[in-house]
């Protein structure tokens, strides 16, 4: 079975669906009961057309659960529009979709991780991870968002800035997460820079592309992680870091400078530096507090405190982090970091461990096991 296939064709059945009249919760619904029928039927019997196949059969059961429900029997007359299946028409909806689901009866939040778990495709517990907030609390936002937008009419497309929160949070997962999303979130921020001249969808668009540069240098062949400072710069993407300069510089000359511009602008300083010694840390920090002052963001606090331990010494990341509370993910590891870089080779072992323990994927916590590991070995000689 094609997972990759069957995740690609989703958003847009969703959006045919959703187009002939189906409501957003009813649609989903209908749309992930074709998913397990292909599951069940697709090994045996592959279909010539899988997305018409998928399309015909979503929106079978959307139309047995209209029936089926009595406060919505004005919907059985679209019985006789029941499509037949064949080809379905090449239209991606997938934009389009991220811009319904930013619903204006939604709060942005709400929106958000709406969308995130119709259309992205991202779990529940994801979701709450990129939120900072239990999976219980993610769950039942989801929950609620669906119920408001059951039945509604999605004639009015939520904002851009609900829908770079979407795009960014997709890219983020996607490129550090179980699944694959980073290049598509990347295809559907150029086709939104393309049909909206605003300099945030432009910073978006150079963040990702400044990142996602470096992708193929992030793990070793055994799939461990590989930091920053230890990657083969000679192997990054040269073509997407010029190409990502440029838009951000562009962005930039307009003087309407928001978080992603703000980010890309740490990203590019990062990608402009021919070895990690020669990294302008400074220039970085100062990129930061623009950051922070645009957020207000515990995590994009966190790793200014990374910055100013470079920039200024150890001691004083270690004071910008006792600002903060330790509960943030990644906090132990930050202070570990910091603490080994000033010489406390106990205080940094023990973080290192602590941090692995609450690691929120295996890579990560076997590249902080390795990090508490290796300053144990060395206290020992």
């Amino acid at each position: 079975m094609n997972e990759a296939l069957l995740r690609s064709l989703t958003p847009s059945v969703l959006g045919i669906l959703v187009r002939r009249g189906a409501d957003f919760a009813a649609a989903e619904d209908a749309v992930q009961d074709a998913l397990v029928e292909a599951v069940r039927v697709w090994p045996a019997d592959p279909p010539r057309d899988p997305k018409g196949w998928l399309v015909t059969v979503a929106w079978r059961r959307f139309l047995d659960a209209t029936r089926a429900d009595a406060a919505r029997r004005r919907r059985e007359d679209l019985v006789d529009e029941e499509p037949a299946p064949g080809p379905a028409p090449a239209v991606d909806d997938t934009l389009q979709l991220y811009f319904l689901c930013a619903h204006p009866s939604l709060t942005p939040s709400s929106a958000v991780a709406l969308t995130l778990r119709a259309v992205g495709g991202l779990t529940t517990r994801q979701i709450a991870q990129a939120y900072l907030v239990p999976e219980a609390t993610m769950a039942q936002r989801i929950s609620r968002a669906k119920r408001t937008v059951s039945g509604v009419r999605f004639d009015q497309p939520g904002d851009v800035a609900t829908v770079l929160r979407v795009l960014y949070l997709v890219f983020n997962e996607g490129y550090s997460g179980d699944v694959d999303l980073a290049a598509e979130s990347i295809r559907l921020t150029r086709q939104l820079a393309a049909a909206i001249d605003h300099p945030e969808v432009a910073g978006l668009l150079a963040l990702m592309l400044l990142h996602h540069a470096r992708r193929a240098t992030r793990t070793a062949p055994d799939g461990s992680l590989v930091p920053l400072a230890e990657q083969d710069r000679g192997r990054w993407d040269t073509e997407s870091i010029a190409e990502g300069v440029e838009i951000l510089q562009a962005a930039l000359a307009r003087d309407r400078l928001g978080e992603f511009q703000a980010q890309a602008a740490i990203a590019a300083l990062h990608a402009d530096a021919p070895t990690a010694e020669e990294t302008d840390w400074v220039q970085i920090v100062e990129w930061y507090d623009e950051l922070a002052r645009l957020t207000d963001s515990p995590v994009v606090r966190l790793n200014r405190a990374v910055a100013v331990g470079e920039a200024d010494g150890p001691r004083a990341g270690l004071a910008a982090l006792a600002a903060l509370n330790d509960s943030l993910p990644r906090h132990a590891a930050v202070a570990a970091y910091l603490h080994e870089r000033d010489g406390d080779l106990a205080t940094a072992a023990r973080l290192y461990a602590e941090a692995a323990h609450k690691a929120p994927n295996l890579a990560e916590r076997d590249y902080l096991t390795r990090q508490a590991a290796r300053l144990n070995a060395r206290r020992c000689r």
